[in-house]
């Protein structure tokens, strides 16, 4: 049995299975995005989905977190199913980042975070607009949490910054401190070093391995090979919505057919064209025309 250690110091069962999506197919008329994928991703596990543009990653993130109701399929989070609402889908303890990033532009790096947060206080409106003794105990234990994820992210210094005045990168693992607020079990993330440099996309790897050592699993979408092989523990390729191979590292990453995939094939000649026949030395043509 293998097992993890957590940041809480306890062991997490690797073995217990978070997220089990089957045969999930996505359409959208006569367009098939997504097509019979199936994917499993266990506690303490980081899982890579790579593919060429326009594989139905990004597709298959959304029936995943709630954002699309998947045409056919099922998927289950701990067991239970999950239903196609993004709001519940937090709750039951997935969360996620965006391709594009999504942050609140005109709020605090601490603001960004608190955010996440709401989706676990029990504040309501009441409580909130006469300041009621319930709102002030949650809004101060928010502060606290939100402090303390900025630290772990490394944005400790930025927590009273308007979120667009932050460098890219800071933007990025501001994203996923706002992820990480609503207490998720698995965090699902969308081309997290897209646009990095090669020492934020270093940066943003010690993350996500500081993410998984406090026991959580993480799905990544990602287009840098090099990072995604050196971080997953298993990693599957898509390609025109269908699951091409899926496997460790080392096995997807020297399949011919995600190579393929990648670059293209090499180019043959048609069947129908003759192979170019050799023309004889230009010495043994002379000589036969002399002879003749």
């Amino acid at each position: 049995m293998t097992q993890v250690m957590s940041g809480a110091g306890h062991h997490v069962d690797a073995s217990t299975l978070l997220l089990q999506a089957s045969s999930v197919t996505m359409r959208f008329g006569g367009l098939t995005a997504v097509n019979n994928v199936s994917l499993d991703v266990h506690a303490g596990e980081i899982v890579g989905l790579i593919g060429p543009n326009g594989a139905g990653k990004t597709t298959f993130f959304n029936c995943l977190t709630g954002l699309y109701k998947p045409t056919s399929g099922e998927v289950r989070f701990a067991g239970e199913l999950l239903p196609p609402k993004p709001r519940l889908v937090v709750r039951a303890g997935m969360a996620r980042t965006f391709q594009n990033i999504r942050l609140f532009h005109n709020m605090t790096a601490l603001e960004n975070v608190m955010v996440g947060m709401y989706s676990r206080t029990k504040t309501n409106a009441i409580d909130a607009v006469f300041r009621l003794p319930r709102h002030r105990r949650e809004e101060l234990a928010s502060t606290e949490r939100a402090r303390e994820l900025l630290d772990f992210v490394g944005l400790s210094s930025a927590a009273d910054m308007l979120s667009r005045n932050l460098p890219y990168g800071d933007q990025r693992r501001l994203e996923i401190a706002r992820a990480l607020a609503t207490d998720p079990k698995l965090l699902l993330l969308d081309e997290p070093t897209a646009g990095m440099n090669p020492q934020e996309t270093r940066q943003a790897e010690e993350l996500i391995f500081k993410i998984r050592d406090l026991g959580l699993a993480v799905l990544v979408i990602e287009h840098d090979m090099r990072f995604i092989f050196n971080l997953c523990d298993r990693v599957c390729c898509l390609v025109r919505g269908e699951v091409l191979v899926e496997g460790v590292g080392e096995v997807v990453q020297n399949d011919p057919r995600v190579i393929e995939a990648y670059i293209g094939a090499p180019a043959e000649p048609p069947a129908d064209v003759p192979p170019p026949t050799a023309e004889p030395p230009a010495s043994e043509a002379g000589k036969g025309s002399a002879d003749a």
